[in-house]
């Protein structure tokens, strides 16, 4: 299974955030993610065999429980060079970056091998263009954007099913195949 751990906003989050992308000018240049996959990705695990999923659910599960929940809102705007326009995160963002090492540490703990570990950046990808696409027109438009605070209180863990070759316009899709609580504050 290919799989993540991630923060998953709300419907009244992803539902704010809709109502300011459906505002942005229309772009050929660029593929517009689906809501369904809107998410914070915490740790990308990658593929993970089968035998690998009892031990990765107990060590999320303590990871979950040693992290308290904290506030967030999605906010603004950002881009990783010019092929990725995303909408980005405020709040507690000490506490989501601990949540995020904590997701990296409990699957390389359960033998899961993992990326190198580089400085977490929350984000929710909104697109994704081609090489010269100019994304700044949406920068801009999105970088005054401010949704309401709603509480993490749940680590999940996602299972990616990647899109069909052959497909025109098919995206992946997502799939909660796991969920923790977080700490009580």
């Amino acid at each position: 299974m290919r799989l993540f751990a991630a923060v998953v906003p709300p419907a009244a989050a992803v539902a704010e955030l809709r109502e300011a992308v459906r505002a942005l000018a229309p772009d050929p240049a660029l593929r517009w993610t689906a809501e369904a996959s809107w998410h914070f990705t915490l740790a990308f695990m990658g593929e993970v065999r089968a035998e690998l999923l009892p031990e990765l659910h107990a060590r999320l599960a303590r990871a979950a429980a040693r992290t308290q929940a904290f506030p967030l809102r999605i906010h603004g705007s950002g881009h990783f060079g010019d092929t990725a326009l995303w909408a980005g995160a405020a709040g507690d963002l000490d506490r989501m970056r601990l949540l995020a090492e904590r997701a990296d540490a409990a699957a390389r703990r359960a033998g899961i091998p993992m990326e190198q570990h580089r400085r977490y950046t929350p984000h929710l990808t909104l697109a994704r263009g081609s090489r010269g696409a100019s994304l700044r027109p949406h920068l801009d438009a999105l970088a005054p954007f401010e949704g309401s605070p709603w509480r993490v209180d749940t680590l999940s863990l996602v299972r990616s099913h990647l899109p069909t070759h052959g497909i025109p316009g098919e995206q992946p899709r997502y799939e909660v195949v796991g969920a923790w609580p977080l700490a009580a504050a």
